[in-house]
């Protein structure tokens, strides 16, 4: 048996003999839980509730948000600040800080922050017209945005790509396929 096999072992007899959560709440920060080796719960609800973004400087990410028309959540404090997408919200954090909660290291420097201009990750905002496409992209100008890929013609529709101040891509898109309800948020499993 080696050494986490062990830990777990330990975990387990006195998380099962514990009340709730109690006994893992009572661990100092940084306190690094042995691997679970119990039953599986079910799989998780299919959504997600937070969007979290390392930015340089939260002032100034909030300040473009705002430009937006993004309005920033009464619980948001001046290390973050949370903006409600209706169902989950978008939250801007400092980014070195952010980076040093995941990786634990100082100040995350060796986990590349700030990160490639492209990592793999778009935020889409679909539109119910063609028309709304410019207008959203001239907002997001006036706001400080850069424009990645200008309003252009695809196979499906009509898109547009812009970066925030901290390099983030979004895109405005519209396609005569997506279906919203009456307060805008996508019907997933329909099509037009």
């Amino acid at each position: 048996m080696n050494k986490w096999t062990a830990v777990s072992l330990i975990f387990l007899i006195i998380s099962t003999q514990s009340k709730g959560s109690s006994e893992m709440m009572s661990k100092t920060e940084g306190y690094i839980y042995p691997p679970y080796n119990g039953e599986l719960i079910k799989p998780p609800s299919q959504r997600l509730h937070l969007i979290l973004l390392g930015v340089k400087n939260v002032a100034k990410s909030r300040e473009f948000y705002e430009r937006l028309g993004w309005i920033q959540d009464k619980t948001s404090g001046p290390e973050f600040t949370k903006i409600d997408m209706g169902g989950y919200a978008l939250v801007l954090m400092q980014g070195e800080t952010f980076a040093q909660e995941i990786f634990g290291d100082e100040k995350g420097k060796s986990h590349s922050w700030p990160r490639p201009a492209y990592s793999g990750i778009v935020f889409a905002h679909l539109v119910r017209t063609p028309e709304e496409v410019p207008k959203l992209l001239a907002r997001a100008i006036n706001a400080g945005a850069t424009i990645v890929k200008p309003v252009s013609r695809t196979h499906w529709g009509i898109n547009a790509f812009f970066k925030d101040p901290d390099g983030y891509i979004f895109e405005i898109d519209y396609e005569e396929a997506w279906v919203f309800d009456d307060e805008h948020r996508l019907i997933v499993d329909q099509i037009n």
